[in-house]
Order: C-alpha cells, then structure tokens, then sequence
C-alpha cells in the first residue's frame, strides 16, 4: 500500500506534537515554562553580533537548549559562558556539543531555573523565552551591572524599550543594555 507524502507528514506531526508533551524523566509539567524550539545559527550569529560579544565577555544564555548560543561564541569569540535549561536532556545534549566543538573548557551548562542562578558576573545575557518570561526576569536583569548586555531572540521586555531592533531572517532581535543607576 502506498502511503501518500501528505499522510507522511501528518503522522510526523501529530509524533512530533505527542513527543512535545512528554515531560523528561523526574520533571513536572509546571516546571517547564518555556518549550524547546532551537534558535536558528542565522539568528544565533546575530545575536551574539548584536551583543558585540568578544573574548573578554562572561555569557549566560537562560534557556540554553541545546547550547548553540553558548557554544557558538565559545567557538567564534573565545568568550567564556554558562547555559542554564531546567531539562537534563538538553544539558547532556549542550554539553556533547561543547565536546564535539572543542570549547568544554571555555564553558558550562547548569540543569537548573533560570530565576535562580546568579548572573552577577554576567556582561552579555541572551534569551529565547516567552513574553511573560522575559517580564518576570526583567528586575532581575535591570539589577544587574551597568553596561551588560541583554540579547532577546523574538521578545520584548514590555515598557523597557530596547536600545536597537533588527530583523534577521523573518525573526527579530532586541538589545537592551542596562543603565547606569
């Protein structure tokens, strides 16, 4: 019996859409705020272009995915970071691909909530959040040291008008940076 493209597709999407409900092992459906959907290496390159981020930087992408963000500026920029995703699978899979991209040494992934690590030695901070995410995080990045930098991959942070905006292959990139107190 041959099965049509369009059947093909539509089995793979209903797997798909079943498969983004399962929750990782030992996690509960309210910890997880945020689905995984990877940010393209387009708009990763952007971002870490936007943040103008060199050598000297300390990186914190919260929800770090698969840590392509973190990875690619290791890799790029020499910069040093640390990724935090509250699912152990996108930590062990973030941490084969500093591996396999030679940069382990340069960063770290951290299985845990983003609201609770401490970015205190933070100089560039990017996100691939939520709305609602981005504005429960907000007070938290506004206390952070002056001159950081705050990337955000399709997001605003509501009130706080970004510094700039670009367009980068059908998505849009925000730069905030924090002010002097």
């Amino acid at each position: 019996m041959r099965v049509s493209m369009y059947s093909r597709f539509a089995f793979l999407l209903i797997a798909f859409c079943a498969a983004a409900f399962v929750q990782p092992q030992g996690a509960v459906a309210q910890d997880l705020d945020v689905p995984y959907v990877p940010t393209s290496q387009e708009v990763v390159d952007a971002m870490l272009e936007l943040g103008k981020v060199t050598k000297d930087d300390v990186l914190y992408d919260l929800g770090c995915g698969d840590g392509r963000i973190v990875v690619t500026a290791a890799r790029q920029y020499g910069t040093t970071g640390t990724g935090v995703d509250i699912d152990p699978e996108r930590i062990e899979e973030a941490n084969a691909n500093a591996r396999e991209a030679n940069v382990a040494d340069k960063v770290k992934f951290v299985e845990g909530n983003l609201f609770d690590v401490d970015l205190s030695d933070a100089t560039v901070v990017t996100l691939y959040l939520l709305p609602s995410v981005n504005l429960k995080l907000r007070p938290k990045l506004q206390q952070l040291k002056p001159g950081t930098r705050i990337v955000s991959h399709a997001f605003d942070m509501g009130d706080w008008k970004p510094d700039q905006t670009v367009q980068v292959g059908g998505s849009t990139i925000f730069l905030w940076t924090v002010p002097q107190r």
